[in-house]
């Protein structure tokens, strides 16, 4: 037995000693009680649906790692009864003590589920409460009996008010009522809801959803309904004031703008552009919550109000205040950080500066230096031992479109910023010297629902510059007929890339940070295409400029990228119960150099491998194809690609405490899509390439604390692409802990 399989075999039967342990939670559960074992919903009749039930149970059994054993429960029985111990008090945090079955629980549940069933339309409905009991245990079964459903048989409508009934006809309002449909409560709440946010942006301050009623006449028969709709007029609740609804439109608009420095904190034209209540228009619910959005994404305000008053020349008009509370300013930061790579140990200090309020129109000015220091040992040949790091960048965020040329209804239904960003960055190594200067303006914009969020990079300039390089890294790298590499000495080069590029996000739920999509029934869109160098070789080719002695178009003596590179990805998660979830994950990526480059810049090139890819490979140590890189070993330059594929699903489940566990399966590679000689097997071919698809599995282990997540993946290598013999190339059969596993800490979940 090989020291894995040891491994494997010593932490099966650690957790089979804490599984044996489970006849001590006996001591837990009181005489005469019974500790809750199962929970479960059925009914005899196939067709209906009984999974939408489970949120109306109130009481569920102990949690299941990965919906398989009660590992929580275990856990805390290995506890004394003495809770004044401390460590029996932090076995039982870590735990979960076992849920006493509450009978008085479990008969309200019943007639919760009984009335959601007759909610949708089963209005005989029957719900049946079976106890199983064994032992101190005891298991719950809901029985559903709906019987046949009703439909609606015809529906009417007594609209009382014939201004709102005008209004609703002109509007082409369309309702969710119709013959023929279930009679579903769940619908009629619906309607009522749409009736009344259809009303409230047409004007009607002062409706709500209580001025509609139904009234259902269920004598009609064989499981038929008549269903009336009632509008009912404007009422306070007194015997006789009754009377049309009003409908308003705004007044005057003012604004209370905290002064400083005897002039207004923000330019009150910021504030007003971000209000949408404009004098004169109608009143509308959804431009008053857009004003909040508005408003509070300033970085210049802490919090906003808009109150709204009665108009004390005319009742038809509202009134608007807006005021509005400064935030802090300025803010200073200063980040102290030590590396050890490999066993070279450095540090690094970075300073940084904001600036909510720049110029008074809530623009954000960022500004960060940082200086890095590392002592680099085991090189020869070299004169200096040292790697020393200084950057500088810094940016503008304007809180809106700086763009002349867009409408002014297209700017109203986004939130948007106009980003202007510079960043200089001087790397010393004992190889080489290199200057990486960047530039770009960049549009970012999401409409009112914030699902959807839209990136355009306009202009992206990036300039490479490496003023030296020394003779023994040129020697042995570079000019080394044996050694040279087309993709290490084009990434040794001064290179200019301008580029272009548009990103898209979309979530099926919303994107305000206070949203937890963590565990939940969503999906993620991530798509992005970006090109470079198309407009400069247009201007070339057209002046009929000369090239270099590769043939390559420049720019100010450096020859410029030219490439085209899109990326799509998405995920979704499944929800199973409220401790236990499965996401799926799929991502592809495909960048193409031509015309005035044979290869892509190193930092445009894929990788595989690392904590959010296959996680049975270190991150950079995968592909491309078959390729092995140097005898095994990581080989940072040939082992990238021009094409990704990721393939992943993961089974999350709630440990204990802040723990979550999750057990995954990842598979994917990178390729080239040209044949290079210093890459031999790592071109893309449709009848190859599925065999050059790795897969890796493994188990991981996240601290959510909710506002972000600590994540430690540790993964096995299944199917190794790089070997032929059927040893290395499905270890799986034949693992290999200290060859095939990986280890990763990272933040946040892998997709």
């Amino acid at each position: 037995m090989n020291c894995f399989c040891r491994k494997i075999f010593a932490c099966i039967s650690l957790l089979i000693c804490v599984f044996l342990t489970g006849c001590s939670v006996n001591r837990f559960i009181p005489e005469d009680e019974y500790m809750l074992n199962h929970v479960s919903i059925r009914s005899d009749k196939k067709e209906f649906k009984t999974a939408p039930l489970v949120g109306y149970i109130g009481q569920h059994p102990n949690n299941k790692w990965f919906s398989l054993v009660k590992v929580p429960l275990y856990i805390y029985s290995l506890s004394g009864q003495d809770s004044t111990k401390r460590f029996n008090r932090f076995i039982r945090r870590l735990g979960e003590p076992p849920v006493i079955y509450d009978s008085a629980m479990s008969q309200k549940t019943r007639l919760n589920i009984q009335n959601a069933v007759r909610n949708m339309g089963y209005l005989n409905a029957e719900v049946d409460l079976v106890e199983v009991m064994k032992g101190n245990r005891i298991g719950v079964r809901y029985y559903v009996q709906p019987y046949q459903r009703y439909k609606v048989n015809e529906i009417l409508q007594d609209i009382q008010d014939t201004a709102v009934a005008q209004q609703l006809k002109q509007d082409g309002y369309v309702s969710l009522l119709e013959d023929n449909m279930p009679f579903d409560l769940n619908v009629l709440e619906s309607e009522r809801n749409r009736l009344n946010a259809h009303l409230q942006n047409r004007g009607y301050n002062k409706f709500n959803k209580d001025f509609v009623r139904f009234e259902a006449d269920t004598t009609t028969g064989n499981h038929l309904v008549d269903l009336k709709m009632i509008l009912q007029e404007y009422s306070t609740g007194k015997a006789g004031d009754i009377k049309p609804h009003q409908r308003y439109t705004i007044g005057d608009v003012t604004y209370n703008i905290p002064v400083s420095h005897h002039k207004p904190f923000v330019r009150p034209k910021v504030i007003a552009s971000a209000n949408e209540l404009v004098g004169g228009n109608l009143y509308r619910e959804q431009d008053l919550q857009s004003s909040y959005s508005r408003l509070n994404r300033l970085g210049a305000v802490q919090s906003s109000r808009v109150s709204l008053s009665a108009n004390a020349e005319d009742s038809t008009k509202l009134d608007a205040l807006i005021s509005v509370t400064p935030s802090k300013r300025n803010s200073f930061n200063v980040e102290l950080e030590g590396t050890n790579s490999a066993g070279d140990l450095g540090v690094a200090v970075a300073f940084s500066y904001q600036n909510r309020n720049l110029f008074r129109g809530s623009e954000l000015l960022s500004i960060k230096a940082r200086g890095a220091f590392e002592a680099i040992k085991g090189l020869r040949g070299y004169s200096d031992q040292n790697f020393i790091e200084y950057s500088f960048e810094s940016g503008i965020t304007f809180p809106d479109f700086i763009c002349p040329f867009l409408r002014q209804s297209f700017r109203k239904r986004s939130l948007a910023t106009s980003e202007l960003s510079f960043m200089f960055d001087s790397q010393d190594r004992p190889e080489f010297h290199r200057r990486v200067l960047t530039t770009s303006w960049r549009y970012k914009w999401t409409r009112a629902a914030r699902r959807m969020q839209h990136r355009i990079d306009l202009l992206d300039i990036n300039y490479v510059f490496m003023p030296w390089i020394s003779d023994t890294f040129k020697e042995i790298y570079l000019d080394n007929p044996e050694s040279r590499n087309a993709i290490l000495r084009y990434n040794y080069e001064n290179l200019f890339i301008v580029k272009w590029g548009y990103s898209f996000f979309y979530s099926s739920q919303s994107l305000n940070p206070n949203s937890k999509n963590y565990g939940t029934n969503a999906y993620i869109i991530r798509a992005s295409v970006e090109t470079a160098g198309n407009l400069l070789y247009g201007i070339s080719n057209m002046s009929k400029a000369s090239r270099n002695e590769d043939g390559q178009y420049t720019l100010f003596d450096n020859a410029y990228a030219q490439y085209v590179k899109g990326d799509f990805d998405f995920s979704k998660s499944f929800v199973i119960n409220k401790a236990n979830s499965l996401a799926l994950h799929f991502g592809l990526g495909i960048a193409y150099p031509y015309a005035n480059s044979t290869i892509l810049p190193y930092e445009k090139r894929y990788f595989s491998g690392g904590a959010n890819s296959v996680r049975g490979w270190n991150v950079r140590e995968l592909g491309p194809g078959s390729f092995l890189g140097n005898d095994g070993k990581i080989d940072f330059i040939n082992q990238t690609g021009d094409l990704k594929l990721d393939m992943n699903i993961e089974y999350r489940t709630h440990l204990f405490w802040k723990f979550d566990g999750a057990v995954f399966v990842d598979a994917g590679n990178i390729w080239t899509l040209r044949d290079y000689p210093d890459q031999p097997g790592g071109q893309f071919r449709f009848d190859t390439f599925w065999r050059q698809i790795a897969v890796a599995y493994g188990l991981g282990v996240r601290l959510n604390f909710n506002y972000f997540i600590l994540r430690l993946d540790g993964g096995m290598k299944a199917i190794h692409p790089a070997y032929e013999d059927s040893r290395r190339h499905y270890p799986i059969i034949h693992p290999n802990f200290k060859r095939d596993f990986s280890f990763h800490f990272a933040v946040g979940l892998p997709f």
